[in-house]
This record gives structure tokens, C-alpha cells and sequence, in this order.
């Protein structure tokens, strides 16, 4: 039995959240109603942004992954990253959480490299 929340009320709950602590949450790719891989673009005041994606671990858990990091010297990079993953999976969904830490609403806490 899959347990996994429907895509779109996961990301309901997401833009929910980050809002009410302040922050804003928009989707910027909408995918696949229930079932659609999510890619969440934490940044603050449309800086610093990273995406995570959940990827699959031996134990058959799926873990929240750092997977891209804007370069503040290329950031047409980022764009093209999300632009190709679109291309890749049209059951792809993307949310940007533009909020202090947006780490701490998927589960993780965040630490400057």
C-alpha cells in the first residue's frame, strides 16, 4: 500500500505553511495531481536558491536531497536545471518557498557551505 500524500495536497500544505509564517510559496511547474515527483526551490527574498528533490535510499525510503545549488555567477544554470527536469517529467511538479529557512517545511534544517 503507497502511503504517499497526493502530490497536490502536499503542496497545498506547503504554499499553506510558508505563507502563514510570512514567507511567499508559489507553484512555478504544476504536475501530476496525485502522483507527480516534487522539486522545492528554497531561497530568500529570490536569492540563494537550492532545490531538493526526494531520492530514493536503500532501506526504500525517500529522503529530501539537496540536488542543485544556484552558482551567483551562472545563474542562468538554475533555470536551465528546472527547465530540463520539466522536459524530463511532465508529472513533474516545482514550488518555490521564498521564506527564511524554507528548509524547516519539507523536514530539513538548513546549513550555509
Amino acid at each position: 500500500m503507497d502511503e504517499r500524500l497526493p502530490a497536490h495536497l502536499e503542496i497545498s500544505g506547503l504554499i499553506r505553511a510558508v505563507n502563514a509564517a510570512g514567507g511567499f510559496a508559489t507553484v512555478l511547474a504544476k504536475g501530476e495531481r496525485d502522483a507527480g515527483t516534487i522539486l522545492v526551490v528554497c531561497c530568500e527574498n529570490g536569492a540563494n536558491l537550492r532545490i531538493y528533490e526526494r531520492m530514493p535510499q536503500l532501506d526504500g525510503t525517500r529522503n529530501w536531497t539537496l540536488v542543485k545549488r544556484q552558482d551567483p555567477e551562472k545563474h542562468q544554470e538554475f533555470s536551465e536545471y528546472c527547465d530540463r527536469r520539466k522536459r524530463q517529467d511532465n508529472d513533474l511538479w516545482i514550488v518555490e518557498l521564498d521564506v527564511a529557512n524554507g528548509e524547516r517545511f519539507i523536514g530539513l534544517s538548513f546549513t550555509e557551505s
